[in-house]
């Protein structure tokens, strides 16, 4: 059984691949055209998933998008009439629409296919309906409640729900335009962060501030009877829509609060703008704001389901600060969240939602790993060296390489590391990554501004080996998508100085050796020489799409003044 997911029209646009019931493969779109958060249709992402597969299309069983335009329908009419917004905000909605019901005639196209020989069906999933799936369906509880909350897609912004062996059962739903993930997004933009996805950006300055704004917050935010709404007169989505443009889909949002948020804050601060505190007291009380509003969420569902074990997913549960807090501050005691919680994910997520909910199958396969996307031969990667007329490299074996390089790490070095199958979602996961020492205290510095080009101010996070999580965090960690921040010990502190937040937290991911061993020798062969048995480590990239083939790696490692790459066996150096 074959089933094709796809994220299309829609940011972080991906495919996925589902063989009787275990994902073979997935990717995000943004790899392949190196655009961040790419919101047009998956072409190179579907055929990699195919090929990856071993599948022509005919062998196709089932297609599962990850929006249904046609879900809350009346909700959406009476917001219409009631509401009258812009025309063209509801030009673009209807034009999006129209291209998801495309989708059949595309991937014809695509796959070089006749429209009237295509056969498998096409299931248009609810945009909650795929997180919910994308995360339970992966997780290693045969029970959970689920949390489902992000800025909205299909007019819903939060779900709750109660997942069993086979199935799963919602149990609340807030629609729009009340939504944790655009207040978030809201102000994220009024603090002068005009990407789309800057929203880590604000979390990393929240660790600098303090919550002094909560007052005004839990004015912006209100929580009652189990749910939440916005104080809409500080906003102005809900009348004009929000203005997004998709140039050549990338997702660019324009600020939708009101006037009145800055009689309640201060003036808006322009991108180019100095930050100073009130910007990061600004920043600690949205922070705290959204963690109240999510704890108060998930009293309620420990209420209703009463078991120990969470599930959460959706855009929300990319804020690993929150994340990190959960099973602290709530009753909930086992908590899991997918590599891909945000929309890339909805690709997976719908297909399992077509393999247990649509045709029924109870066999579960939970994930251990995120590498499920391309990988390349030594072959491959001589090709490349080639290319560019590199002559300093060398190739070793595998006792040496990783000898080698974490000398050179423990020397001052700092290394791309190029390994196996590319992670899926937006954090390296030691596939794709960029190593360096995390005792030197002046490295987040150098690597922020001489090699990834961003804001001084953005922390780096730990890779660590499983076995050793306990000397360097305050509580048991199990952290392999790298999607909690936690804090550190006392002790650990002043010896690794280089990932650690300014409020003592670090992001860390939890290495296994039977998961990635060459990454898991890497670091232990560190540990060996420095006795720290962990590496800095971000994405192998600058300011785009984590890197996805050898040409990609190799033109990054020459334009930036990184001192060596890995691929493969190959180690290039300067």
């Amino acid at each position: 059984m074959n089933i094709l997911g796809i994220n299309a029209f829609h940011a972080d646009s991906s495919a996925a691949l589902l063989q009787n019931g275990i994902l073979t493969a997935a990717v995000e779109e943004e790899r392949f055209v190196r655009k961040k958060h790419w919101a047009g249709f998956p072409e190179n992402a579907i055929v990699f998933c195919l090929k990856k597969g071993k599948l022509a299309p005919e062998e196709i069983d089932h297609v599962a998008i990850s929006f249904n335009p046609q879900a809350n329908f009346f909700r959406k009419f009476l917001y219409a009439i009631t509401h009258r917004p812009s025309v063209s905000w509801i030009r673009n909605r209807l034009m999006r629409q129209a291209e998801g019901f495309n989708i059949k005639k595309r991937l014809s196209i695509l796959l070089s296919f006749s429209q009237r020989n295509f056969k498998p069906p096409i299931h248009y999933i609810e945009h909650h309906n795929a997180h919910i799936a994308g995360g339970f369906f992966l997780s290693p509880f045969k029970n959970s409640a689920i949390l489902s909350v992000d800025g909205m897609g299909d007019f819903v912004s939060t779900v709750s729900a109660y997942g069993d062996i086979k199935d799963f059962k919602r149990l609340s739903t807030i629609f729009f335009p009340h939504s944790l993930g655009y207040l978030y997004n809201a102000i994220t933009l009024y603090l002068g962060f005009p990407n789309y996805g800057d929203e880590y950006k604000v979390m990393a300055l929240a660790s600098m501030g303090k919550p002094v704004y909560m007052n005004e917050f839990r004015d912006i935010i209100i929580c009652r009877e189990g749910a939440f709404r916005l104080n809409l007169k500080f906003f102005s989505h809900h009348l004009k829509g929000i203005r997004m443009k998709w140039d050549h889909s990338i997702p660019e949002v324009k600020p939708y609060h009101s006037e009145e948020l800055e009689r309640l804050l201060g003036p808006v601060r322009k991108p180019d703008d100095p930050l100073n505190q009130q910007h990061y007291n600004i920043a600690a009380s949205l922070q705290k704001a959204t963690e109240e509003t999510v704890f108060y969420l998930l009293e309620a569902l420990y209420k209703k389901c009463s078991c120990n074990s969470l599930v959460v997913t959706g855009g929300v549960a990319l804020n690993s600060v929150l994340n990190g807090k959960i099973t602290n501050q709530t009753p909930f005691k086992e908590l899991f969240i997918s590599p891909g919680p945000g929309d890339n994910g909805l690709a997976y997520g719908a297909a399992y939602y077509v393999w247990h909910k649509i045709l029924k199958k109870t066999e579960r396969y939970p994930i251990n790993h995120a590498y499920w996307g391309n990988e390349y031969s030594e072959d491959d990667f001589l090709e490349e060296i080639g290319k560019f007329k590199i002559t300093k490299y060398k190739y070793y074996n595998d006792h040496d390489l990783p000898l080698t390089v974490a000398t050179d790490i423990s020397n001052g070095a700092i290394i791309g590391w190029f390994q196996g199958r590319e992670e899926f979602g937006p954090r390296a996961l030691g596939n794709r990554s960029l190593l360096a020492d995390p005792r030197r205290a002046d490295i987040r510095g150098l690597i922020n501004t001489k090699i990834k080009g961003r804001e001084s101010f953005r922390p780096f996070a730990p890779a660590i080996l499983e076995e050793y999580t306990d000397e360097y965090f305050d509580f048991p960690v199990h952290s392999p998508f790298m999607e909690k921040v936690l804090p550190v010990t006392e002790s650990a502190i002043n010896k690794i100085p280089g990932v650690i937040h300014s409020d003592h937290t670090a992001r860390p991911q939890t290495v296994s050796k039977s998961v990635n061993l060459p990454f898991w020798k890497l670091i232990d062969t560190f540990r060996v020489i420095t006795g720290v048995p962990l590496l800095l480590n971000t994405s192998l990239n600058e300011n785009e799409p984590i890197v996805h083939s050898p040409f990609d790696a190799i033109q990054f490692f020459l334009r930036t003044e990184m001192d060596g790459l890995v691929l493969g066996n190959y180690y290039l150096k300067k």
